[in-house]
């Protein structure tokens, strides 16, 4: 069992397309699986993907977890940065380095506001950047009844994050986050994110004018060490899923023909139907996605979880929300763990009460000013109608 596994750098060969390698580790309680995939540089999709049938917030104590950290690199130049949107992965390829590239997991546009693909540049870089937020944006929040400023400026408020890379293409960029947790998720207006500490890394790295290409791949083949393997996610709406698998059944027949070796097409077909993003073999008699999990790297659980958001200690003088109250300790547990991976996080817990039900806590918080704007944040994007408890009202956990 191995203490750790690389994340984000590895060696890439000319002939070879395929790098990572696939790895599990057994959940203990009380994690979720976002924290997880942000530990060990995965997307929320990614896990999931990976994983069907799991629960994202409350998952089974013990369970083993596959950890899809295996990619296909994109069929396209290998230059600067590659976005691929089906994946949600951004691979670079350094200018100083031959042979190695490394590979970060993102967040894209959501449905009705996709990222634009084609060929741009980085035109400028800037730290602690503020957002100037475009009048459709404005406009959406407005509707919602979350109005914005015409400028956020820098701060835990602001979704551009630490550290920006504006590209050529006007009003779209690289930035960080303040909602880490839709890393690997569509739900930006068009920019890519990254997670804080992959964009710290990835702004000091890249210069000004370097190439990006954005593509959308979701099926993806490649080589690596004689054996051929495809990894396939769901086509996103704006793709013609029947005309792209057409042709990467007509890409196969041909790499069938020239290796001399039988595909398993009952194999291609499951692949293709499940789309859990795993690289995996398609030569007959070639190993199967159960063997492959079978001989993973068996990583150990790490004592804590980087970037785990955890709540502050509970105190007399604080002010509170009471969110939730229930029966089901599950559904309970299921709330406190999406409020604290809320962007900025809303402090949550759940506490037993002496009646066998179960209640979930937002806070501390330090002012009836916090509090509103935490319940208001509650109620607009979680639709949570939430009571607030003030200091001086005692907190009822009976």
């Amino acid at each position: 069992m191995l203490e750790d596994i690389e994340h984000n750098r590895f060696a890439l060969g000319k002939s070879d397309s395929v790098v990572g390698q696939l790895a599990t580790v057994q959940l203990e309680k009380g994690d979720s699986l976002p924290d997880v995939a942000r530990h060990f540089g995965l997307g929320l999709q990614e896990i999931a993907e990976a994983n069907p049938g799991t629960d994202l917030w409350v998952p089974e104590s013990g369970r083993t977890l596959i950890l899809p950290m295996q990619f296909v690199v994109p069929d396209t130049v290998r230059k600067g940065l590659v976005v691929n949107l089906a994946a949600m992965r951004l691979f670079y390829f350094p200018s100083k380095t031959s042979g190695e590239v490394i590979t970060f997991p993102v967040g894209i546009g959501r449905e009705g506001r996709s990222t634009p693909t084609g060929e741009m540049s980085i035109v400028r870089k800037a730290a602690h950047p503020a957002w100037y937020v475009p009048a459709s944006i404005r406009k959406d929040h407005a509707l919602k009844g979350d109005p914005l400023p015409a400028v956020v400026s820098p701060g835990p408020d602001n979704p551009l994050g630490d550290y920006a890379m504006y590209l050529s293409r006007p009003s779209y960029l690289i930035h960080g986050t303040n909602k880490p947790y839709g890393i690997g998720l569509r739900a930006s207006n068009g920019c890519v994110r990254l997670y804080p500490e992959n964009i710290e890394a990835l702004y000091r790295q890249v210069p000004v004018k370097t190439p990006v290409h954005i593509v959308n791949q979701p099926y993806l083949v490649g080589w690596r060490d004689g054996e051929l393997y495809l990894e396939a996610h769901k086509p996103h709406e704006e793709l013609d899923g029947k005309r792209l698998k057409k042709a990467l059944m007509s890409e196969l027949k041909k790499i069938e023909k020239k290796a001399g070796r039988k595909l398993d097409l009952p194999r291609i077909e499951r692949i293709l139907s499940e789309a859990r993003g795993i690289p995996i073999p398609i030569f007959e008699n070639s190993d199967n996605l159960d063997q492959l999990v079978s001989n993973a790297v068996a990583v150990k659980y790490p004592d804590e979880l980087f970037g785990q958001p955890k709540p502050p200690a509970m105190t007399d003088r604080g002010w509170y929300i009471t969110a939730l109250e229930s029966g089901d300790e599950l559904s309970a547990r299921r709330m406190a763990a999406v409020l604290n991976h809320q962007g900025p996080q809303i402090p949550a817990r759940v506490v037993p009460l002496a009646n066998g039900r179960f209640r979930v806590i937002a806070g501390p918080f330090k002012s009836s000013r916090a509090t509103k704007e935490a319940a208001r944040r509650m109620k607009i994007d979680l639709d949570i109608t939430g009571d607030i408890v003030s200091p001086k009202e005692r907190l009822s956990l009976k």
